[in-house]
């Protein structure tokens, strides 16, 4: 091989990143390592790791999990106008299965097995910085871990108040009902007062709660309006649904087909067919929240109904014909009315949420 061929060798600097640190593996063509470096994450760790990649210029890089734990670091690339491929979790795993070693696993197998599966991987994409996306995604989050904690914080004072109250509160319980109730109690022993206290300020944390939430709630309404997107004209989608999925699929166009999609969001059967009988299975696999964003729209009240044959409720169903077996037609078909995945119905939706034809 003459030093013609080794400079235009393809070569591909891996990462596998981590809270705390960055393993960098250098992968040529052959599919061998070349080199392996370990950084910590960090101003200093990230300049180590450019001062390394330089002995590579045509290198090209590849982060496993760009969107998650290698985000920042895909970040920083991205910045200085340097292609990240995003490979997925899943497919380094399984590059890393089926490799020699019996399966052996540390930070330098998985950044070669990073490295391989972006030699040889077809359909990978590179990262695209949107950050109106970013941070409608940021947005979301926050207001899930909002409901999580006051979800939390109503199940204490169910607690505490069924200590108070004979029978305890009523179900549905909101900080003015229970503040109501709180003011009946009149303790007249030092635990009572105790627990009427802890009471009073956990009301008073559910309160602030529900400020935050509604606040959050507010701001994901302006960043979906300000998106352009058409996802809340359907039927059973709101601005907190339209949030959700913009920010977890981003571009549109990233997907080649709507079986892609709906692969992506769990939502395509997966077929279990052996020999002669032909069967499908529900799968458990892709994007849970989108999966449940698109259960959510098909279970809404406002949802449209289509009649048609087979696919109708079971009580209209068994009106029409009658049923041998009366447990066969109480399975609901929500499932198999879900929708297909939102369509591409301005140029500001297929450019994703912040972006308007031509800025690029």
């Amino acid at each position: 091989m003459s030093s013609r061929d080794v400079v235009c060798e393809r070569v591909v600097i891996a990462v596998d990143p981590h809270k705390a640190s960055w393993t960098a593996a250098v992968v040529n063509a052959s599919l061998q390592p070349l080199a392996t470096l370990r950084v910590p994450v960090s101003a200093a760790g990230y300049e180590q790791l450019r001062r390394f990649a330089r002995r590579w210029p045509q290198a090209s890089w590849a982060i496993e999990g760009a969107g998650g734990l290698g985000a920042p670091l895909a970040t920083r690339l991205s910045g200085e106008g340097i292609a990240v491929v995003d490979v997925p979790a899943k497919l380094a795993a399984r590059v890393r299965l089926l490799s020699t070693g019996h399966g052996r696993k540390n930070d330098d197998a998985d950044a070669t097995s990073v490295g391989i599966a972006a030699l040889t991987a077809i359909g990978l994409h590179t990262v695209e910085i949107d950050e109106a996306a970013i941070a409608l995604r940021a947005l979301v989050e926050h207001r899930d871990d909002l409901v999580k904690t006051r979800t939390q914080t109503l199940n204490r004072l169910h607690g505490l108040l069924t200590r108070l109250i004979p029978a305890g509160a009523p179900t549905r319980l909101s900080a003015e009902a229970a503040a109501g109730l709180l003011r009946t109690i009149r303790p007249r022993t030092p635990l009572l007062r105790t627990l009427r206290a802890l009471a009073s300020d956990l009301i008073t944390e559910i309160r602030r709660l529900d400020r935050r939430i509604t606040t959050t709630a507010t701001e994901i309404t302006t960043a979906v309006a300000a998106s352009g997107s058409t996802l809340t004209q359907l039927h059973g989608i709101g601005n907190l649904l339209a949030g959700k999925i913009l920010a977890r699929v981003g571009n549109i166009d990233r997907f080649r087909s709507a079986a892609a999609f709906a692969s992506y969001t769990g939502t395509a059967p997966i077929e279990a067919s052996s020999g002669d009988v032909i069967r499908h299975r529900l799968s458990r696999a892709g994007n849970r929240q989108l999966n449940h964003c698109l259960h959510t729209r098909g279970h809404h009240p406002t949802q449209p109904q289509h009649p048609r044959p087979g696919l109708l409720p079971g009580q209209t169903r068994r009106r029409q014909k009658p049923s041998r077996s009366p447990a066969l037609s109480q399975t609901a078909p929500v499932r198999r009315r879900l929708p297909p995945p939102p369509p591409r119905r301005t140029p500001r939706d297929r450019d994703g949420p912040g972006r308007t034809p031509g800025s690029d």
